[in-house]
Parts: C-alpha cells; structure tokens; sequence
C-alpha cells in the first residue's frame, strides 16, 4: 500500500508535533488504522508484530478527526 492512499488523522497543524512527521495515526483505504511512532520494547511481540509507543494526545486527536 502506497502512504499516498493513506488517511492521515493526525499532525495536521496541531498536537505537540504540528505538522511534522512524528507519531501519527492512519485510515487505510480498507478502514484499518496504521499508527507510527517510537519503537517500544517493552515486551517481545509475537513474530510479524511490532509495538510503538504515541502519546495520548495523538489518539484523541484521531478520535477527533473521526468524529467519535
């Protein structure tokens, strides 16, 4: 899937990270969400998985975007 296909709900402007290219979240065309931010290692994921850390403020603001 292209990033240009992608739905970006946050860091638009606003946010601690305005409308740079840090911990974002994502609609994709088939209506699941990609999220990008800093790897975590807090716990070993399963294989084929990876976990990353955004701050809260992140998902409200996608919570937002979506009108939730």
């Amino acid at each position: 899937m292209a990033r240009a296909e992608l739905i970006r709900l946050t860091g638009n402007g606003t946010g601690t990270c305005g409308g740079e290219d840090c911990p974002n979240v994502y609609r994709t065309p088939t209506g699941s969400f990609l999220v990008q931010g800093n790897v975590s290692h807090a716990y070993d994921a399963p294989r084929g998985e990876g976990l990353v850390e955004i701050p809260e403020e992140t998902l409200r603001e996608a919570v937002r975007a979506l009108g939730w």
